[in-house]
């Protein structure tokens, strides 16, 4: 079969269950001859590359591992779904002439929350709104009582109270989502703390990870092979000497998405590898690339750490000015020789 959308998984599931050995293919991987396009000479194209031997299985998980990953991804949505419900709360306030995003930074926090309730009961005086500030927010009250000076009419008290009920609703399904996917990981926690050690990654972030990866790695050939499997890695071509476009390939986009965010946490640790390898190639390709960068070093960090089961190795901000000491010496002796002067090593 070829793995189109969703339409494999009830077919493959009922052939699992009758243990009939079934490929799963990569619908790029098997284009037919242009021409005479039906769905008939379609499946007479896939069985004649199958009796050849030509096609490639994809990595399908077990069906541990596949509930694991549905989970996991429903819950990511959720997530999604929240923080787009929070922008129109924002939006809904910037209507109302009132800025409390400008001074309290999680709106959906205890003050905040507190705040946007007592607006939706009808409560218009600013003094009285900033004194439900809590917490590090008491030290904003006055600047509380200038954003939350506004006028909300009978409608936007309305749009309020369905939002916050919203989000209270989706906080309480995540809730449950994660003590599921507790429950569910219990037999990989070994690799879970292995991974949050790695900076950047959180327990949250392996768990996603490790839905989509699983904990074994026999099913890459090897690291290079796993990093084309997640898309983390440009492609090759060219033609008659001539290096084509070399953006990074298609992959999975879940574990692409969890490693680029996980990267961006952790290159604003200035004590790590990750930042200062961060630091090298955002100065000569930019920030986006050597984000990509910093995601697939994690990705290789992640590869033998599942492996092997062995701890994170953090080399440090400073390897690169260790690693090839005399190299870095013999460089700025030439800078300097160049500009006239002689150079006496003690």
């Amino acid at each position: 079969m070829e793995s189109t959308g969703n339409y494999w998984k009830p077919v493959y599931n009922i052939f699992e269950d009758e243990q009939i050995s079934t490929i799963i293919v990569n619908a790029q991987h098997i284009k037919g001859v242009p021409g005479r396009k039906t769905d008939m000479k379609d499946a007479e194209w896939i069985a004649d590359l199958v009796r050849h031997g030509l096609v490639k299985a994809s990595f399908i998980p077990n069906r541990k591992q596949r509930e694991l990953r549905e989970i996991t991804r429903y819950r990511q949505e959720l997530i999604g779904e929240r923080a787009r419900e929070l922008n129109r709360i924002q939006a809904v306030l910037e209507g109302c002439n009132l800025k409390l995003g400008s001074v309290i930074t999680d709106i959906n926090g205890k003050s905040g929350i507190a705040i946007l309730k007592a607006i939706v009961s009808g409560e218009t005086d600013s003094i009285a709104l900033s004194e439900l500030a809590k917490g590090k927010a008491r030290s904003k009250v006055a600047e509380l009582q200038r954003a939350l000076r506004g006028s909300v009419h009978l409608h936007q008290r309305l749009m309020l109270k369905h939002q916050l009920d919203h989000i209270e609703d989706l906080s309480k399904i995540i809730e449950d989502l994660d003590s599921d996917i507790m429950e569910k990981t219990e037999f990989m926690n070994k690799q879970i703390q292995l991974l949050d050690e790695i900076p950047g990654i959180g327990r949250k972030s392996a768990e996603r990870l490790l839905a989509e990866i699983g904990i074994e790695m026999g099913q890459f050939k090897n690291q290079s092979h796993f990093s084309s499997w997640a898309g983390l890695v440009p492609k090759c071509k060219e033609s008659a000497g001539k290096k084509m476009s070399s953006r990074i390939r298609k992959g999975n986009k879940h574990v692409k998405a969890v490693l680029v965010e996980c990267a961006r946490s952790a290159v604003r640790n200035k004590k790590t590898y990750f930042y200062s390898r961060y630091q090298r190639i955002a100065a000569r390709r930019g920030g986006k690339r050597a984000l990509i960068a910093i995601a697939h070093s994690m990705l290789i960090a992640i590869y033998h750490i599942l492996k092997n089961l062995q701890p994170y190795k953090e080399l440090g901000c400073d390897y690169y000015s260790t690693f090839n000491q005399e190299k870095i010496i013999q460089k700025n002796i030439h800078s300097l020789e160049r500009l006239g002067l002689k150079v006496q090593i003690e």
